[in-house]
């Protein structure tokens, strides 16, 4: 007796575990319940990101800590696009890590490098208002050199329109005027050589009579060095005899002082007295002159005259 095989029951069961086997194949790919866990955190570039793909490697100072999740453009800054990394949890993301731009050897194959991260500084989290961590960005290789590149390409033009003005017809004219200039005084300094050689040579003359003559100035020097000092023991001398002198002066000055409030009164008192002896020798001398002999007989009383016995009175 032939045994019957379902064979549709073999199929539903070959489905089944074909499904079974590819799902635990992805599931172990994503990570599984051994596999590696991720946080997600967000950057924010300036730049243009060409040549950076999704799953695009992000490595912490050379060592892969995750890939690129997600690339877009900010929807409030068309300028700026946003990147979202997939980070093994427990990579130490800090307030101060940096993400930056590379490409990798020839290829031009972008990926982006964490650096940074002191070992004081707090870990990076979410703000209030934001819904993932954001990591600080700076400048790449490539956005740094275009920008030196385009402030050389500004000097050079600059530097281009400069040169372009100098060698304008006019300024073309003046230096060829210059030059003339320049050979006629060339060939007149030639003419005129010999004359230079001995200007020259009186120059040298001159600068060893100097230089002699600066000799024979020394000796004179110290001797006036010599003479300077004298002459302020001098007047240090003049200065103490000036000293003394004011002293005197003071002193002659009070004893005058106290003559004239001491001997003033008295002098006036004999001024006065010898005014009225010169008064009373003058009346003595009048009298002397008018009747000599009076000194020796005495004075005479005059008789009154007729009509002056009666104080000159008429009848």
């Amino acid at each position: 007796m032939e045994n019957k095989v379902n064979y549709a029951l073999v199929g539903a069961f070959v489905l089944i575990l074909g499904a079974l086997l590819v799902g635990g194949a992805l599931w172990l790919a994503a990570g599984g319940a051994f596999g590696k866990k991720y946080d997600l955190y967000l950057a924010i570039e300036d730049e243009s990101v060409a040549g950076l793909n999704i799953n695009a490697p992000v490595k912490y100072n050379g060592v892969d800590v995750g890939k690129v999740q997600q690339i877009q453009l900010d929807p409030g800054s068309p300028q700026r696009v946003n990147l979202l990394f997939a980070i093994e949890r427990g990579t130490p993301i800090k307030e101060d890590t940096l993400a930056v731009l590379k490409t990798q050897g020839l290829t031009g194959i972008a990926y982006v490098e964490l650096s940074g991260g002191g070992r004081l500084s707090p870990p990076l989290r979410a703000a209030a208002d934001t819904e993932y961590p954001v990591i600080q960005t700076k400048p790449s290789l490539a956005a740094r050199l275009e920008n030196i590149l385009g402030t050389v390409l500004s000097k050079l033009d600059s530097t281009s329109n400069n040169i372009n003005a100098m060698l304008s017809e006019q300024n073309q004219a003046a230096f060829s005027q210059a030059l003339a200039d320049l050979a006629s005084i060339t060939r007149t300094v030639a003419a005129r050589n010999a004359a230079l050689d001995a200007g020259i040579a009186d120059a040298a003359r001159t600068f060893a009579n100097t230089a002699r003559a600066t000799a024979d100035l020394q000796p004179l020097l110290e001797r006036l060095g010599k003479s300077a000092e004298a002459i302020e023991k001098m007047g240090n001398a003049v200065t103490r005899t000036s000293d003394r002198t004011g002293q005197m002066v003071d002193a002659v000055g009070a004893g005058v002082h106290r003559f004239s409030q001491e001997t003033q009164p008295e002098l006036e008192r004999l001024l006065g007295e010898l005014s009225v002896l010169a008064s009373s020798l003058r009346r003595l001398s009048e009298q002397t002159e008018r009747n000599p002999s009076g000194l020796l007989l005495g004075r005479k009383t005059v008789q009154e005259g007729p009509g002056e016995a009666d104080g000159g009175k008429k009848p």
